[in-house]
């Protein structure tokens, strides 16, 4: 095991969700023996967001299954409900929103991100809904009923799914998007995603932007689109992305792009003692050549917190080279994904048809594999995942590692 910094006497975790959690389990399963502190913005404890679209949108999963399961004991001072404002990185400082100051001599970033907003929307209204948050997901869950009628603008994986679990349900559903469906993910197969959910019952609007709502007595009655038509809604779920959470970092001297800028190593550029994970981090994936890659994947967020853990109780490491992985449960199959597609020039389709429940999909930039795509075959990604980690690896080892 590598040697402990001696100066890491006390650790603050800002994020309680998945990464930051993971991080700080990876320190205690490590030896850290030291102060842990775990600050998160929200009252639960940390809980599993991927089945809030899914199961839970359906009734299907209750609260207590969502928690969590901790994997070591913390022995740890949990700050839930309160949310870090600022950082001083050179005075080792994390201020909080009741004014508390929180000295660090080691810190994790692990504040996640929230749920983009439209312009033109009301702030609130009996109907509306963005859904990040387990709190977000009960207020919904009680209006998918009786025959509510569903409009989800947004057609990324959480509209997506969100349209799958209605249609369970029983409801009717319009999507609405201005890109085509899910072709952050699917890149060309993307008409695919749309044949499907047409074929569920499913109304697919592409290419069409959302300028308003019709309100009445605080309820939502309709969704206003760019073309100057409306549709009908009881129910309207805005799922158009999501921002990271690095407004409390503004002033502090840290690199922001796309999220919080880090070395190969998830060490946080400007910032001595601080690393980042999660959906929050982004960092040169060494596959990428350099390029800044952010992540919104539950594996990615187990790994990188680990691995960011690891980079700051040693104070050095390796490039970190996930091979990450990914699924969707969609109208009764699961799509499967492993390595970066969204970061692919071209795809090939050699098995199945994507519009269908069996396909296999191969992804390549410049001519290499970066990623495949699967529905029906957890074993057909097994080769690729055995290709993309030899290659992530060695291109991991030419770079040269942090110290």
């Amino acid at each position: 095991m590598t040697a402990e910094r001696p100066d890491l006497r006390r650790v603050v975790v800002v994020g309680a969700s998945l990464a930051g959690l993971r991080a700080a389990e990876t320190l205690r399963r490590k030896g850290f023996t030291g102060e842990l502190i775990l600050v998160g913005d929200e009252r639960h404890p940390p809980y599993d967001r991927p089945p809030l679209s899914k199961g839970f949108a359906a009734g299907a999963v209750s609260v207590e299954a969502l928690r969590l399961r901790q994997v070591a004991d913390l022995d740890a001072t949990w700050r839930l409900g309160e949310r870090a404002v600022s950082l001083d990185p050179q005075a080792r400082v994390v201020g909080l929103n009741d004014g508390t100051h929180l000295p660090y001599d080691g810190l994790v970033i692990a504040t996640g991100a929230r749920p983009r907003r439209l312009p033109g929307l009301p702030d609130q209204a009996r109907g509306l809904h963005l859904l990040r948050t387990l709190d977000d997901a009960v207020r919904l869950r009680t209006e998918l009923v009786g025959e509510a009628r569903v409009v989800i603008v947004g057609g990324g994986f959480i509209g997506a799914e969100l349209a799958s679990t209605a249609r369970e349900l029983g409801l009717s559903v319009t999507i609405v998007t201005p890109l085509p469906m899910m072709v952050t993910a699917l890149g060309p197969l993307a008409e695919a995603a749309a044949e499907r959910a047409r074929r569920h019952g499913v109304e697919v609007v592409e290419g069409a932007g959302v300028t308003g709502m019709v309100v009445d007595d605080g309820c939502v009655r309709a969704v206003e689109l760019s073309d100057g038509s409306t549709v009908a809604a009881d129910v309207a779920v805005v799922a158009v992305g999501v921002i990271p959470n690095t407004d409390w970092l503004i002033g502090s001297g840290v690199r922001i792009e796309s999220g919080v800028v880090c070395d190969a190593t998830l060490a946080v550029c400007e910032a001595p003692d601080v690393v980042a994970a999660g959906d929050v981090a982004c960092w040169p994936h060494p596959a990428l050549r350099g390029e800044l890659l952010r992540l919104e994947h539950w594996t990615n967020a187990t790994e990188q917190a680990a691995a960011a853990a690891e980079r700051l109780r040693t104070g050095s490491g390796p490039a970190f080279a996930t091979v990450p992985s990914f699924w969707s449960d969609q109208y009764g199959i699961r799509l499967q994904g492993i390595g970066l597609p969204g970061r692919a020039d071209s795809v090939d389709v050699v098995d199945g048809d994507p519009a269908g429940d069996r396909f296999v999909a191969e992804y390549r930039r410049d001519g290499e594999l970066v990623g495949a795509i699967t529905a029906g075959s957890v074993k057909a990604l097994l080769p690729y995942r055995r290709e993309l980690m030899r290659r992530f690896a060695s291109a991991a080892g030419e770079m040269v590692p942090a110290q």
